[in-house]
């Protein structure tokens, strides 16, 4: 009986430590609630791309500018590297600083991973529930996180998982996540958004 009584401090520790907070699903609806009232955003990111070859995530600061519904700018690397420009019909992307050119249907699955924010998958809860399941809620660092699992087959097959972290204080979306077919991680962190603003066309404009 004494050897049982010791130990039970230490299981209770032990299941502390293992069980991670649960996110707050309320904190999830807000953000949603909010995105109906967001028309425009223009915001830098720094995006962390994570291969399983590599022991060190690679860090590349990008810009992100979108005007709803379907215009979208995705530009990484300083100078650009990677370009992704949709008008709502047609996405074209252009890689190693625009020696590969490439054009999609923006509703695509192989544009799901830049036009994801422009479409509908986050305009509403009705939206977002029919896109996502949401599998899990954690909290950490003062965020809470959801992992979302694509409904759509032909999108889980380009995208897999999505994970989002909302700060429950200002609604804000602090870094989204993907994990893409070939296993590697794509994370990408928001800085200083700015909602609601003007933006040229010449931003939604595809290269030549």
């Amino acid at each position: 009986m004494r050897f049982s009584i010791t130990l039970l401090p230490l299981a209770v520790a032990m299941l502390s430590v293992a069980s991670p907070a649960h996110a707050d699903p309320a904190v999830l609806d807000a953000w949603l609630a909010r995105q109906a009232g967001i028309h425009s955003l223009d915001v830098a990111f720094t995006q962390e791309r994570r291969l399983p070859a590599l022991k060190q995530p690679v860090s590349t600061p990008g810009r992100l500018s979108l005007v709803k519904p379907g215009k979208l700018r995705w530009q990484l690397g300083d100078p650009v590297r990677t370009l992704a420009v949709s008008d709502g019909r047609t996405l074209t992307l252009s890689e190693d600083g625009g020696k590969s050119v490439r054009r999609m249907a923006a509703d695509s699955p192989q544009a799901t991973r830049y036009s994801m924010f422009s479409g509908d998958s986050f305009g509403s809860s009705e939206a977002f529930h029919r896109t996502f399941e949401v599998v899990e809620a954690r909290e950490a660092h003062g965020l809470h996180g959801f992992t979302l699992r694509p409904r759509d087959r032909r999108m889980r097959s380009e995208v897999p998982w999505v994970f989002i972290d909302v700060d429950p204080k200002t609604s804000e979306l602090r870094a989204f996540e993907l994990e893409l077919r070939d296993r590697s991680r794509v994370r990408t962190m928001f800085q200083q958004p700015r909602v609601n603003i003007e933006l040229p066309d010449a931003l939604f404009t595809a290269p030549d």
